[in-house]
Parts: structure tokens; sequence; C-alpha cells
């Protein structure tokens, strides 16, 4: 019973350290709130069966983050994911310059192939080295490097069009 105690404090220790990083990542990555909390929950579940063999592997950071790329992918590949119709668009409850450049932000990274939004959150949201994302999306290194380029430049042009959008909106 000590053994399941310990392995329980340190899981939440882990996840108070974390979770709100996780969060982040989760969001950028599939661009929703509840889809985030979702996502993160299923990789703290799975995180919480494999512990004890990834703890003592201590590559706890590099599974969560793979967890939550997958998970990604296993999401969007769900049918009543994909139904986004809607004849009134809901309230917005809260406004003010970050929230709205944030969601510029997300709706910029929605517009991103999956490998190219994982690259980019994982680069740059999580700060993780090239070779690093490259072993937990399991591909290689130039590959990495090519789809971050090709992301940016997507993402690049995406907030531009907005920006420009928006722009011609207002001075109609």
């Amino acid at each position: 019973m000590l053994g399941r105690a310990k392995r329980d404090r340190e899981f939440c220790e882990f996840v108070q350290a974390r979770r709100s990083r996780l969060m982040g990542a989760a969001y950028l990555l599939c661009g929703n709130r509840h889809d985030a909390e979702d996502l993160v929950q299923v990789a703290l579940t799975k995180l919480y069966t494999a512990w004890p063999r990834i703890r003592t592997r201590g590559a706890e950071d590099a599974y969560v983050r793979r967890i939550l790329a997958n998970a990604t992918i296993d999401a969007s590949r769900r049918p009543w994911q994909r139904e986004r119709s809607t004849e009134q668009l809901p309230e917005v409850g809260v406004t003010g310059p970050d929230v709205e450049g944030r969601d510029e932000l997300v709706r910029a990274l929605a517009t991103l192939g999956p490998g190219q939004r994982r690259i980019l959150v994982l680069r740059y949201w999580l700060d993780l080295t090239i070779e690093e994302i490259a072993i937990d999306l399991r591909i290689s290194p130039g590959t990495v490097k090519s789809q971050a380029s090709r992301g940016l430049a997507n993402l690049r042009s995406q907030l531009t069009d907005l920006r420009i959008d928006e722009l011609t909106e207002e001075s109609v």
C-alpha cells in the first residue's frame, strides 16, 4: 500500500506542476477550451496507467506530449467532431486585446494541417528542441524543420489575411 501512495503522490505532483502548460498546449492543438480539457484528461488518464513504467525511465513529459498529439488526431477522426454548422454564433463572454489576439492565433492555427499545428505548438509553446519533437512524433529532424518552416509561413499568411479582412470590414 505504501508503494501505491508514493505513486499517487508523485503523479499528483507531476500533474500540479504541468497541468496549466498541458492545457495551453491542448488548447492550441484543438482550438477549443472544452476539447482541450478532454484531451488533457485523456492524456493524464493514460499517463497514470503507465506511470510506474514511464516514471522509472524519466520520460513522463515526452510521453504525455505524445499522448496529447495522438489524442488530438483521434478526436479529429470522430464523426461528431466534424459537425460545425450553426445558425447563430454563440455569445462571446470575455473580450479585450489579449483575448482577441489569442482567438486570432487559435483561428489561424486551426487552418493549419494537424502535423504543422502539432509541431508549432511543441516548438513554440512548449519550447521543445527540434530533436525532442522528432523523438516525440517519431519523425526525422529534417521533417520537423521543414514542417515548422511551412507552418510558420502559413500562420503568418493567415494572420495577415485575418488582419486585412478585419480592416476591410471596418472601412465598409
